[in-house]
């Protein structure tokens, strides 16, 4: 029974992993249209939308103290994470960006030794966390050695992975309830809707709305943007924007959480955001294979050692 318990978490966390790490190329050919505020948006309306779809029974907590565990689940494991992440990127690399928010398992795994008396940072845990780093930063930089500190968008990469282990807290909160995955998907989704709608009022409030010269889109530290009206109406009818967005919303968001949720629920919240690790790999290769993006020595070797560093912190479990 274990056994069928742990192959579905990791079958759950597979998945979700591979489809995440897709997301990366469809948001960076959607950032031709949209800013990285409306892909985040309209994501997860879309998000929301199936699952109600879905799933429109009515959700009820045993307690109404318990809110509050969503309410942070969506400002951070959604809202914060991904607007930190987008905007982080506009002030440094994307490699750099990439490597730092990696750190979400320690961060994961640190919070709940401190707040629900677990322990995971074994000596293990910390060599694999080491190994995989250095993985997962050979990988992200593919050959190209371009690691310059910029302490603004470091800092909120930084913020970005404290979210995610603020938000992982969170889920081992949640899955303790045993409440059905998608109705508690979907509650977390509403609350981060309801906290995006401020980021949206802020950046029309602070760039307007007036058209600019240039049909082009215009994108000021990722939040909002400036259009020329028939541009505007252009990127709405492109099907491969909404191909892109509806996989980000459906696939990557409303199937991945509850994909997620379960797995951490079954793995175990650290074992299973030790998986983020591989996200860079699935990226780099799906790129190559879709967009025919080169892999170098560099991130091949890097490919190698995150692997192996998942598995290294991953011996603990079977002591």
């Amino acid at each position: 029974m274990a056994k069928n318990h742990n192959l579905a978490g990791l079958f759950f966390a597979t998945v979700s992993v591979l489809l995440w790490g897709i997301t990366f190329v469809c948001t960076k050919y959607l950032l031709r249209s949209f800013s990285s505020y409306e892909i985040l948006f309209v994501r997860f309306v879309l998000a929301y939308i199936s699952l109600r779809i879905a799933r429109p029974a009515v959700f009820t907590l045993p307690e109404k103290r318990q809110e509050v565990y969503f309410m942070v689940a969506g400002l951070t494991g959604v809202t914060a994470y991904q607007f930190l992440e987008n905007m982080a990127i506009s002030y440094t690399s994307a490699s750099n960006v990439s490597v730092i928010v990696s750190i979400c398992p320690m961060f994961t795994a640190l919070f709940l030794q401190l707040f629900l008396g677990e322990h995971h940072l074994t000596r293990f845990f910390n060599i694999g966390f080491i190994i995989a780093i250095v993985g997962i930063a050979l990988v992200s930089f593919n050959g190209v050695v371009e690691f310059n500190m910029n302490p603004k968008g470091d800092f909120l990469a930084l913020g970005s992975a404290l979210c995610w282990g603020v938000y992982s807290l969170c889920i081992a909160k949640i899955n303790a309830l045993n409440l059905e995955p998608i109705l508690v998907t979907r509650r977390i989704f509403h609350w981060a809707i309801v906290f995006m709608l401020p980021i949206g009022i802020f950046s029309l409030a602070r760039f307007g709305t007036s058209a600019p010269s240039s049909p082009n889109l215009e994108i000021q530290n990722g939040v909002s943007v400036i259009l020329d009206p028939a541009f505007n109406a252009f990127r709405f009818t492109n099907p491969l924007n909404w191909l892109n967005l509806c996989f980000l919303g459906v696939g990557a968001s409303a199937f991945c959480f509850v994909a997620w949720n379960i797995a951490c629920d079954k793995l175990g919240t650290v074992r299973a955001t030790a998986g983020i690790y591989l996200i860079p790999v699935v990226t780099i290769i799906f790129a190559f294979l879709a967009l025919g993006e080169k892999i170098s020595p560099m991130g091949a070797l890097g490919s190698v050692l995150t692997i192996a560093g998942l598995f290294v912190s991953e011996i603990k479990k079977k002591s």
